[in-house]
């Protein structure tokens, strides 16, 4: 099986900085893709950011420019560098992964546990 363990939510204020990190462990033969969603209260969930397999990125027009997703050099970590954070990026922050498996050898998505961003204005 696979665990996606994510760490780095909080509180801040408007215009503060918060870096969120996310470890895939377990039976995992390649990662095609991570990101990284929010749900904000009484909203569907939403994609923030993400990184293929290849290291190509793709952000949401709302955090263009403020938002950076990179990987660890084992790249099995994500990580989400959040600047100039505002009210409005409160939301439960859940990390997303494509892994091809091992055991058994398949392809599967898999959610992180989810760690809220509280920003106060």
């Amino acid at each position: 099986q696979v665990q996606l363990v994510e760490s780095g939510g909080g509180s801040v204020q408007a215009g503060g900085s918060l870096r969120l990190s996310c470890t895939a462990s377990g039976s995992i033969f390649s990662i095609n893709f991570m990101g990284w969603y929010r749900q904000p209260p009484g909203k569907q969930r939403e994609l923030v950011a993400a990184i293929t397999g290849g290291g190509s990125t793709n952000y949401a027009d709302s955090v263009k420019g403020r938002f950076t997703i990179s990987r660890g050099n084992a790249k099995n970590t994500v990580y989400l560098q959040m600047n100039s954070l505002k009210p409005e990026d409160t939301a439960v922050y859940y990390c997303y992964a494509r892994i091809t498996t091992t055991t058994p050898p398949s392809d599967y998505q898999f959610w992180g546990q989810g760690t809220q961003v509280s920003v106060s204005s």
